[in-house]
């Protein structure tokens, strides 16, 4: 039974109601020595303890999508099958142009809102560079198979979840599709292919989208093997000018060292309440050792690049949450690196999917200017009011200023 369907929800809900109604029927009822007795009641109070706890488990799981499987729960699952040592770009010396393409099969992925505005489809795919092997999801903007498109290729953002999260949260927690399936066919955002690889990839730690020799090369499943498959097998440009990444909290992180680090191969960046030093998640790889540390911390990538890469970032959080990261690598940014720093209020939510959710449109809004997929002026951020009078739907929408910010702290 999937840890996530609804089969083992309802079977949850009937368990709980059992283990409720069980003591209020037998509790006085009854026979046996005084020791059994007591047993039996002892039992039937840890049976409704332990249902009700697991209901609240389930119902939490699926609302935020942390863990997919029960792989996952468990710490079982290991989508690592080999962990070279890739160099400092990642590839391992391989000549990626020459790698022939590779066809994937992908099925209707399952789960909450996963068949919603056209449907968000699978495959599992095994990375030539990577040694990783797990899912990749992907939707596609109503555009896709219109006839005026045919020649046409679309820009693409990869999304990262938290840890834990799963690969689906995106679409199911954040139902990022639903949001901007209307906002693409009316022209307020671009028709953007969207992306969502697993990154939970070893048991019970936090890759850090980091490349650890002998470990795990998250980095280069997220930025080659990924990628590398999108462009085989769907009408996506190529071009870095047109790749985009985002996350919240420690797929925030992934995403802004992503690009730092990577200039060329995305274009901007999105951080929901993430963080710049890698010990913001204390179970990630990347904690592990201050040169891990240091190798994948993007304030420090930013500050030490040989040039200022040609990329946008566009960062939220609260302050203590994601504000501060933001502000110091707006600090350090020179052009052509941009970055857009967006304070929440602490009324606006906490770290959860209900703070970032209301995010969505204003980040895709800001992306299809900032990647040149508007006829607006690159650079500028759309609908960027003060925050002093705004309601908290509107600060929850990340549309906040910094000004405005600064007036409320």
């Amino acid at each position: 039974m999937s840890l996530t369907g609804t089969p083992f929800l309802y079977t949850t809900i009937v368990l709980s109601v059992v283990a409720l109604i069980l003591p209020l029927v037998l509790w006085s009822r009854m026979r046996g020595p005084q020791a059994v007795r007591a047993v039996a009641r002892v039992l039937m109070l840890l049976f409704a303890q332990a249902t009700a706890v697991t209901l609240i488990f389930v119902v939490v799981n699926n609302q935020n999508d942390l863990y997919d499987n029960w792989a996952d729960l468990l710490g079982t699952g290991d989508h690592v099958q080999q962990a070279a040592n890739l160099g400092q770009d990642g590839t391992g010396g391989i000549a990626l142009k020459r790698l022939a393409k590779v066809r994937q099969t992908f099925t209707a992925a399952e789960g909450a809102a996963m068949h919603a505005s056209g449907g968000v489809r699978v495959t599992q795919l095994k990375g030539r560079v990577s040694g990783v092997n797990a899912e990749v999801y992907v939707w596609l903007p109503p555009q896709y198979d219109e006839p005026g498109y045919r020649n046409h290729r679309f820009p693409v953002v990869e999304l990262l979840p938290g840890y834990p999260g799963s690969a689906k949260a995106w679409f199911g927690s954040l139902k990022v599709h639903e949001q901007l399936e209307p906002l693409m066919r009316s022209g307020r955002v671009a028709p953007f292919i969207l992306v969502a690889p697993r990154t939970n990839l070893l048991a019970g730690v936090d890759t850090g989208c980091a490349n650890i020799p002998g470990t795990v090369n998250a980095d280069s499943w997220l930025s080659i093997d990924v990628p590398r498959m999108v462009t085989d097998n769907f009408r996506a440009a190529a071009a870095p000018a047109n790749w985009a990444v985002a996350g919240y909290s420690a797929g925030a992180h992934c995403a802004v060292k992503l690009a730092v680090a990577h200039p060329d191969r995305y274009r901007a960046a999105i951080s929901l309440s993430g963080y710049n030093d890698p010990i913001g998640e204390r179970n990630s790889l990347a904690a592990q050792s201050v040169s891990l540390r240091e190798r994948n911390n993007p304030y420090l990538l930013l500050r030490k690049a040989a040039a200022p890469p040609r990329i946008a970032l566009y960062l939220s959080g609260e302050s203590g949450d994601g504000y501060q990261a933001g502000v110091a690598l707006e600090q350090i940014a020179k052009a052509p690196t941009t970055v857009h720093v967006v304070f929440l209020p602490r009324s606006a939510g906490g770290h959860n999917m209900a703070l970032w959710r209301p995010q969505v449109p204003a980040v895709f809004e800001w992306l299809t200017v900032n990647m040149g997929q508007s006829s607006a002026r690159a650079g500028t951020t759309p609908r960027e009011p003060s925050s002093a009078d705004s309601t908290h739907a509107a600060l929850a929408s990340g549309t906040a200023s910094r000004a405005g910010a600064a007036r409320k702290r």
